[in-house]
């Protein structure tokens, strides 16, 4: 009996029952930005750890559902929930402008990587410099609770909202993973001429894990807008933003389904507390997922969850061999017998 479904389903029971156990309001927060930070972070999981298409510029898709929703929020009054919809699709039709931009030039490895950098930044100056984005002041977004547009005056709710989409898109990935466009972009990955030599159409799937991770981010940026209920182009389309993205996953385990989930459950905790124990040192919190970073790249190059599955996936692979070369040692005595 295999042990993944049952631990699954203690997971999603103890997220389910976390609100009734802990009342207190900060570690509903952290809580909170675990499942949020899990959310983009398996996006993000998608298009680099999948396809191995590393981005530094998902803040670009990010900002775009947050400025998206918040602006028609606050300028037309239409429902976040509507604003993140389209929020997904603008995204979702940035993100395939920057693959065409990228993928048919057949950008790669550092380069795609400062290419994706180079058009976060871009989009952070326009929003800098448009009066309808107030430039760098921002948007404020007012608070008026109504399920109906987004805001809620318990943390619970928003909790169990993100808990939602972090498990949607969870099962999403666990499905693309196992799916045609899954073994493709693993393909990609591992060696691109190889997988197009054997007729694999790079561009196409490139096209559809960045489609996809784009659109995906943009809700989370959605999310956060109506959390937060105030964004600035230096909170939404900056570079820490994207920095932040990536990190849960590289950290529990690129391309794996559950490696964002475990980063966000180290990661999160860890400099949110560092902040809480030490605000008057800044960037304290920073300083944690370095040394954290630099320890998982020496000791785990693969993250925590790669490291745990090839250490015991090999066990029981050669379990398995050992205990089929023993059976057919057997059956080849019993017939020479």
């Amino acid at each position: 009996m295999k042990k993944s479904p049952i631990l699954i389903t203690l997971a999603l029971v103890v997220f389910a029952i976390f609100p009734l156990v802990v009342k207190d309001q900060y570690y509903m927060h952290i809580a909170i930005l675990i499942l949020y930070y899990a959310l983009v972070s398996q996006a993000w999981n998608i298009l680099s750890g999948y396809s191995g298409q590393f981005s530094f510029g998902h803040a670009a898709f990010f900002g775009t559902g947050a400025y998206t929703s918040s602006i028609l929020f606050t300028k037309l009054g239409m429902s976040p929930w509507i604003g993140l919809i389209i929020g997904a699709v603008i995204a979702a039709v940035i993100g395939l402008f920057i693959g065409y931009l990228s993928f048919r030039f057949k950008l790669r490895g550092v380069f795609f990587s400062l290419g994706t950098l180079a058009f976060a930044e871009i989009l952070r100056i326009i929003i800098q410099n448009f009066d309808v984005f107030n430039k760098t002041l921002g948007v404020l977004i007012p608070y008026k609770p109504d399920p109906l547009m987004f805001q809620f005056s318990s943390r619970t709710t928003y909790y169990y909202i993100i808990l939602i989409f972090a498990i949607a898109v969870t099962a999403l990935v666990y499905y693309i993973s196992r799916s045609k466009l899954g073994y493709n972009l693993v393909a990609i990955r591992e060696n691109e001429d190889a997988a197009q030599s054997l007729g694999v159409n790079t561009y196409k799937n490139k096209m559809i894990a960045i489609a996809i991770s784009a659109s995906l981010t943009a809700i989370g940026g959605t999310f956060y807008a109506q959390y937060m209920l105030f964004i600035e182009p230096a909170t939404t389309f900056s570079n820490d933003v994207s920095i932040n993205i990536l990190l849960p996953a590289i950290i529990g385990g690129a391309g794996t389904v559950l490696g964002p989930i475990v980063g966000s459950l180290i990661i999160i905790p860890i400099g949110e507390l560092t902040t809480t124990w030490f605000g008057n040192f800044v960037g304290v919190n920073l300083m944690a997922y370095g040394v954290i970073l630099i320890l998982v790249m020496l000791y785990l190059p693969e993250g925590i969850v790669g490291w745990f599955q090839n250490k015991f996936g090999k066990k029981k692979s050669a379990k398995k061999n050992k205990d089929s070369s023993i059976s057919g040692g057997e059956e080849v005595g019993t017939l020479k017998n």
